[in-house]
């Protein structure tokens, strides 16, 4: 096994994503290390339990001291707070970077909190499942899934590599993009379906001609997938499309133009038209498996894995 990357690591939060890192972090050695904190005294208590860390504390100041690596993941909605919780605390030369969905929002919130003798880099690891809390991690999420830094101009090119060694540790790929940019890739490929998935899932319980028994009865179609997404966590669902605004809209309304044209088309029964899409999108699913994101084996049930959740795609 390598030598430990820090000595001393703070996970701020431990729900799917911090309990992960924490799980993987101690199953690599890459800390000597791990202070658990998060705001709910009850979670702290099933973390501690399940011997996810080496230190835990309601206060994230606390767990953040001395911390060579501070990763906080929790609701984008909360950065800000967190980051001035953290402040007094972080020691000069400390790496404090976020798992956050949004970026923008999160630099905005947490930039102006932090001292300048620390080195923030904001991050977001694209994997994920519907689950949440402490018990929903596993080692194994970031296997072979994204990590994407978004730097801010003047970053230290030591301290992005020793994040950048920290998540291929982890067992990720890692990139950088503009905040911007990562937002608006972000809003089509992870929120905009999240939304679909809650609206979809929304009108189904709402119609009153379809009982509620025939929906669950028949769900072993394409609603299954769509119930996957919308059972994800509504706190975090809410911050993202309130801090992701924009992007969110402009990818709406580009949605909105698509299915006004498919609804045309199938009202004039324009099969051509019907048939060029459907193609066209068969061969973006061929894409994702050729690029790892993806098994291609049928997964009725989703039992081809010891972890369910592996089996499904990652979340944003």
């Amino acid at each position: 096994m390598a030598e430990p990357l820090f000595d001393r690591i703070a996970l701020i939060g431990i729900g799917l994503i911090g309990s992960s890192l924490a799980r993987v972090v101690r199953r690599e050695g890459i800390a000597r290390h791990v202070a658990i904190s998060t705001r709910s005294a009850a979670t702290l208590e099933r973390a501690e339990e399940l011997g996810l860390g080496d230190s835990y504390s309601t206060d994230p100041a606390v767990a953040a001291r001395d911390a060579d690596l501070v990763v906080v993941s929790v609701p984008v909605g909360a950065s800000g707070e967190v980051a001035e919780a953290i402040a007094p605390a972080l020691k000069a030369g400390a790496i404090v970077t976020d798992v956050g969905s949004t970026k923008g929002s999160v630099i905005a919130q947490m930039r102006p909190k932090l001292p300048a003798n620390v080195h923030f880099i904001p991050g977001h690891p694209l994997a994920g499942t519907e689950k949440s809390g402490p018990d929903a991690g596993f080692a194994e999420l970031f296997e072979n899934r994204w990590c994407v830094f978004t730097p801010l101009p003047g970053t230290d090119p030591d301290a992005l590599e020793k994040l950048s060694e920290f998540w291929r540790r982890c067992g990720s790929n890692v990139d950088t993009m503009d905040p911007d940019h990562h937002d608006m890739v972000l809003a089509i490929v992870s929120h905009l379906p999240h939304i679909i998935a809650y609206n979809i899932v929304g009108t189904a319980d709402d119609l009153q001609t379809v009982t509620k028994s025939e929906v669950i009865k028949y769900s072993a179609s394409g609603f299954r997938d769509f119930t996957r997404l919308a059972a994800s966590d509504p706190t975090m669902w809410r911050d993202v499309c309130l801090h992701n605004k924009d992007a969110i809209l402009e990818m709406l309304a580009r949605f909105s133009e698509d299915l006004a044209s498919l609804q045309r088309a199938i009202r004039w029964g324009d099969g051509e038209k019907l048939f060029d899409l459907f193609t066209r999108t068969r061969a973006i699913r061929r894409s994702i498996i050729e690029a790892g994101q993806e098994v291609d084996v049928p997964d009725f049930g989703r039992q081809v894995l010891a972890h369910p959740e592996k089996s499904a795609p990652p979340k944003g």
